[in-house]
């Protein structure tokens, strides 16, 4: 028994780090979600063409075709944000049952 909690303690320890790599991908997506947000809000503010930053130079650029080019990056970092959400969730609820296991069996042991 005394092995299998130490398991169990090693895989809440591991489970933990991982969610820690989560959150600061999350944050870091967040950060790039909200930036396109903005991005799209100042060009379909302006009228025309844009310009829009390629490598080092600037270019010009329909609104159009800027507003579209964001509307998919807005989507692609929402589903990454949605996926790294659901992968947290599913490690807390893991560390909840590794945890509950752990102090059951150590209410047993007593």
């Amino acid at each position: 028994m005394h092995k299998q909690i130490e398991q169990q303690i090693q895989e809440i320890q591991f489970l933990e780090q991982a969610s820690q790599s989560i959150l600061m991908q999350k944050q870091a997506f967040q950060i790039e979600f909200d930036e396109t947000i903005k991005s799209l809000e100042s060009v379909k503010d302006s009228k025309g063409e844009v310009y829009k930053i390629v490598g080092q130079l600037m270019i010009k650029t329909p609104s159009e075709d800027v507003v579209s080019e964001l509307t998919k990056k807005k989507e692609i970092v929402e589903l990454r944000l949605k996926n790294l959400e659901q992968q947290e969730e599913k490690m807390m609820q893991k560390m909840d049952e590794l945890r509950n296991a752990i102090s059951s069996t150590s209410s047993k042991n007593s």
